[in-house]
C-alpha cells in the first residue's frame, strides 16, 4: 500500500463500489490516468447482478476508448460490437411513419445561411425530399453499408459518425482486463456498512458480509439504483421528473437474430411507451420502456414477446425505475456514477455517456484528501445542466406527438420546462435551433426529432429569400443523389465487422 508522507494530502486510494459498465469505466479511466500514482480498488459482488442493458451508444464513446488507446478491432472483437449510424423512429409522431435520428449532420453546407433553412422553403412548398434524404448516415444506415467516415471536410463522406452497440457484459469484463493491466484491482464481496468520520462527514470505508474492511480516500459509487453511498448513507435526495417522462418500467430480453445486422438502432412506438431493437453480431437486444400506470407488466410482457423476431434467450427481465437524478452527485469524498447518480431513460443511448462525461469531469476537477467543497460544486453544476440538457431533449420525443392513447395525450398536452418550451417556440416560428448552452446534442439531432416528428414550422428564415443567386433546390438535389451514389459503393456493414473480427 502507498503510504503518504507528512503533510502530503494526495489521494492515495480510491475506492470503486460496485462493478457492472460504470465501475469498471471508472476503474479502467482513472487507472489509466494516474498510472500508479494511488492505488485503484473495485469492490464487486457476484451475488449482485447487474443491469446491463445499456448495450447501444453515441459517439463520444469512441473518444472514451481513444484515450485508453484501445484498437477498435479488438473492441469489436472482444465485445462482439456492431457499429451504430445512428436511431430509426418509427410510429413516434404517428403510426406508420418513421425517420431517423443521424449521427452528423445534414448534406454540405453551400451558403452562409443553415442548409436546413433552404429545405423548409422547399418543405413548405411541397417540393423537398425527406429530410432523411439528405443525410449520409441514413443512406448507409438503409442500405446495410457502413465504413469508416472521411477525413476530408469537403466530401460528403465527412459528414457522418458512428458509435457501436456490444455485449454489456463483455464490455466490462473488457475493461476490467484493461484496469488490471493498469494496476487496478478487484475485492470480491457484498457491502454491508459504510463508517464515516464523525467531523467531517466523509467515507472513511465500508465493510463486507465476509468481514473485511476496505478504507480508502475518496469513494465512488457505482452501486446502481440502490445508492448504497451516496443515497442511502449520505441521504442526498432525488429529482424526479416522472411528470415529464412517465415510464417508469422496462422489460428487456435478448434473442436470437433472424436478418441482417442493421448498422443502427430502432426504436419503436407502442401504446404506452415503446420498444427497443439493438443488433449484436450473436443476438438482437429487446426491451419495451413503458408507463405502469397505462400499461401492466404482462401486458408489456406480452407485446415485447409477440414481435421478437428470433427465438428468446433466458427469460424476460422487469426494471422498475424512476426517471430523474441525484440532487448532487458529489458530497464530501464521495461521487455517483451511473445508475447511482440518475437515470435517464434509454431512448437517445445516453446512460453510458453520462458515466464517460462524469468520469472526465471527475479528473478534470481531481480532488486531494481534503475534497475541496468548490470542486465539488462545479462538479455538480456541469453534470446538473448536462442530465437537464439530455432530460429536455427526451421529452421532446413525447411531446411532439400525434398518437392516440393516454399517456400520449397527457405528453402531448403537458406544461414544458421553460428552455424547453423557449425553444421549441423559437423552432415553430422560424425553424430557428437555439440553445441555453453547451450539451450533449447539437442542432441536427433536434432538428431530426422536431422534423421527424411532424414538427414543420409554418416559416423559414426570410434571409433565403435574399439569396436568389443560390440555386438551393439544386443544391439540395444533387446532395441527396450524392448520398445515395456513394452509399451504394461502401462495403455492407456485415462485411465490415467481419472484416475487423477476422484477425
Amino acid at each position: 500500500m502507498i503510504r503518504p508522507e507528512a503533510g502530503d494530502r494526495a489521494l492515495r486510494r480510491i475506492v470503486i463500489v460496485g462493478g457492472g459498465s460504470a465501475g469498471w469505466m471508472a476503474a479502467a479511466s482513472i487507472a489509466h490516468t494516474v498510472r500508479g500514482g494511488c492505488e485503484v480498488t473495485v469492490v464487486e459482488s457476484d451475488e449482485i447482478g447487474t443491469v446491463g442493458v445499456g448495450e447501444a451508444t453515441i459517439p463520444p464513446i469512441k473518444t472514451y476508448l481513444q484515450r485508453l488507446g484501445i484498437d477498435e478491432a479488438s473492441f469489436v472483437r472482444a465485445t462482439r460490437a456492431t457499429f451504430k449510424l445512428g436511431i430509426e423512429f418509427v410510429g413516434w409522431s404517428r403510426p406508420g411513419r418513421r425517420y431517423f435520428h443521424p449521427f452528423g449532420t445534414y448534406g454540405i453546407g453551400f451558403d452562409s445561411v443553415p442548409l436546413h433553412q433552404y429545405w423548409l422553403r422547399e418543405a413548405l412548398a411541397g417540393r423537398a425530399a425527406p429530410l432523411d434524404d439528405h443525410s449520409m448516415a441514413w443512406g448507409m444506415a438503409r442500405r446495410g453499408r457502413f465504413a469508416q467516415p472521411s477525413k476530408d471536410p469537403q466530401t460528403v463522406q465527412s459528414t457522418f459518425d458512428y458509435a457501436y452497440h456490444f455485449d454489456a457484459g463483455l464490455f466490462a469484463q473488457f475493461l476490467r482486463r484493461h484496469a488490471e493491466g493498469n494496476g487496478a484491482t478487484r475485492i470480491e464481496g457484498r457491502v454491508v456498512d459504510v463508517r464515516r468520520d464523525a467531523a467531517t462527514g466523509f467515507v472513511t470505508a465500508i465493510g463486507l458480509a465476509d468481514g473485511q474492511e476496505v478504507a480508502g480516500d475518496f469513494f465512488i459509487d457505482c452501486t446502481g439504483f440502490a445508492s448504497v453511498l451516496l443515497g442511502r448513507t449520505l441521504g442526498t435526495g432525488y429529482h424526479d421528473w416522472s411528470g415529464w417522462l412517465p415510464c417508469d418500467r422496462a422489460v428487456a430480453i435478448a434473442c436470437e437474430g433472424g436478418s441482417e445486422r442493421q448498422p443502427f438502432t430502432r426504436s419503436t412506438a407502442r401504446d404506452a411507451g415503446w420498444q427497443w431493437r439493438i443488433p449484436l453480431q450473436h443476438r438482437i437486444g429487446n426491451g419495451h420502456v413503458f408507463a405502469s400506470a397505462h400499461m401492466s407488466e404482462d401486458e408489456a410482457t406480452r407485446t415485447l414477446l409477440g414481435s421478437l423476431e428470433g427465438a428468446p434467450i433466458g427469460a424476460p427481465r422487469v426494471l422498475r425505475f424512476t426517471t430523474g437524478r441525484r440532487h448532487s452527485f458529489w458530497r464530501g469524498n464521495c461521487l455517483a456514477l451511473g445508475l447511482a447518480a440518475g437515470f435517464m431513460e434509454p431512448l437517445e443511448s445516453t446512460s453510458l455517456h453520462l458515466v464517460q462525461s462524469g468520469i472526465q469531469r471527475f479528473l478534470a476537477l481531481f480532488p486531494d484528501r481534503d475534497c475541496d467543497p468548490l470542486g465539488a460544486r462545479e462538479y455538480d453544476r456541469l453534470t446538473g445542466e448536462e442530465y437537464e440538457r439530455i432530460r429536455d431533449f427526451l421529452i421532446l420525443h413525447y411531446h411532439a406527438t400525434a398518437r392516440d392513447g393516454a399517456m400520449w395525450s397527457h405528453c402531448r398536452a403537458m406544461t414544458l420546462p421553460d428552455d424547453l418550451a423557449y425553444r421549441v417556440a423559437q423552432f415553430r416560428a422560424g425553424g430557428r435551433l437555439v440553445s441555453p448552452g453547451p450539451e450533449l446534442f447539437l442542432n441536427a439531432s433536434w432538428l431530426a426529432v422536431l422534423i421527424g416528428q411532424d414538427g414543420l414550422p409554418g416559416r423559414y428564415d426570410p434571409l433565403v429569400d435574399q439569396r436568389p443567386v443560390v440555386d438551393a433546390a439544386g443544391r439540395l438535389s444533387r446532395i441527396a443523389a450524392l448520398i445515395g451514389e456513394t452509399a451504394d459503393l461502401m462495403p455492407r456493414h456485415e462485411e465490415w465487422v467481419a472484416h475487423l473480427t477476422a484477425g
